[in-house]
């Protein structure tokens, strides 16, 4: 049998026949005129080899061939049907993994918040956060295997970008540090010891690379790879950490710091999420997305110190 060569509509009309085993019934069902259906019973016919449905008196009934057909072409027909219906996620049955790639700050920021609503939605669904590894991973093999992404900068190819919140960066210090109050003037801001964060990817911390264009240069004591090493160490030491405001606020009590504004300003921060163009009407990775979004605008409105 060659598919190309079949009418798929002819398996509709098919089911009808079988389900009436009347042809009048049947071009009601179908909405046809009674010798629409028998001409598409007739070419069944030939395509079968069969008569599929014969007069008996007055009646008709389906002969074996028939009967054999009914069942299978019902289950076949919602498959197909099942094709052009949209998936839906039912969030409290689900058991997907979602996997999202972020910084240390937005895993400190978004994700105890995001958790509580993941957690009251959707208690068997599992998220697996990667750190940050630097645009350069971004190869088709890699991207296949990512929800969501929360990064600053531009999109990355084949995905879609969207603004989930806005920050500053200031400087962090402990309680009680010697110069604190003097590092709001440029002097003992260039004076201090300073902990740079280095991210992965990153070939310097991006405040260094943004003083550079102002031809001014700090003076660095220490690099490491995260923001919250750094706040670790300012909050142990005299050194100065320049990082994201509200991460600052989110960890000042629980570290014991303070925070400083900076002789410069450094401008606003925006941090988005990206989400894979393959996802983007992927029930599933909506309802994800609205809740980082969500999440995303609650810590907008927060007043980071």
């Amino acid at each position: 049998m060659n598919l190309n060569s079949l009418d798929l509509n002819l398996l509709t009309a098919l089911d009808a026949l079988l389900r009436e085993a009347n042809v009048s019934r049947a071009a009601l069902r179908l909405g046809l005129s009674q010798p629409a259906a028998s001409h598409a019973l007739q070419r069944l016919r030939d395509i079968f080899g069969d008569p599929l449905l014969v007069r008996t008196g007055a009646r008709m009934e389906l002969t074996p061939r028939g009967l054999a057909l009914r069942v299978p072409l019902a289950q076949t027909l919602d498959q197909v049907r099942g094709l052009f219906v949209p998936d839906e996620f039912d969030a409290a049955r689900s058991e997907r993994h979602f996997r999202l790639m972020m910084p240390d700050l937005a895993v400190e920021l978004l994700m105890p918040p995001l958790m509580a609503k993941v957690t009251r939605a959707a208690p068997n669904v599992r998220i697996d956060v990667v750190p940050w590894r630097g645009p350069a991973i971004f190869h088709a093999e890699f991207a296949r295997t990512i929800d969501l992404v929360i990064s600053i900068g531009n999109a990355f190819k084949g995905f879609h970008r969207q603004l989930l919140y806005t920050d500053s960066d200031a400087l962090a210090v402990r309680r009680r540090h010697p110069v604190a109050g003097k590092l709001k003037q440029r002097e003992a801001f260039l004076a201090a010891r300073h902990v740079g964060v280095i991210i992965r990817g990153n070939s310097e911390d991006l405040i260094d690379t943004w003083l550079r264009a102002k031809n001014v240069e700090r003076h660095i004591a220490l690099v490491v790879s995260g923001y919250l090493e750094a706040l670790h160490v300012a909050a142990r030491t005299d050194l100065v950490a320049f990082v994201p405001r509200r991460l600052i606020a989110a960890l000042s009590k629980q570290l014991g710091l303070t925070t400083v504004t900076p002789p410069l300003d450094p401008g606003i921060d925006e941090q988005f999420m990206f989400y894979p163009t393959r996802a983007q009407m992927d029930p599933g990775s909506i309802w994800l997305r609205r809740l980082m979004l969500e999440t995303g605008r609650e810590l907008g409105k927060q007043r980071a110190l």
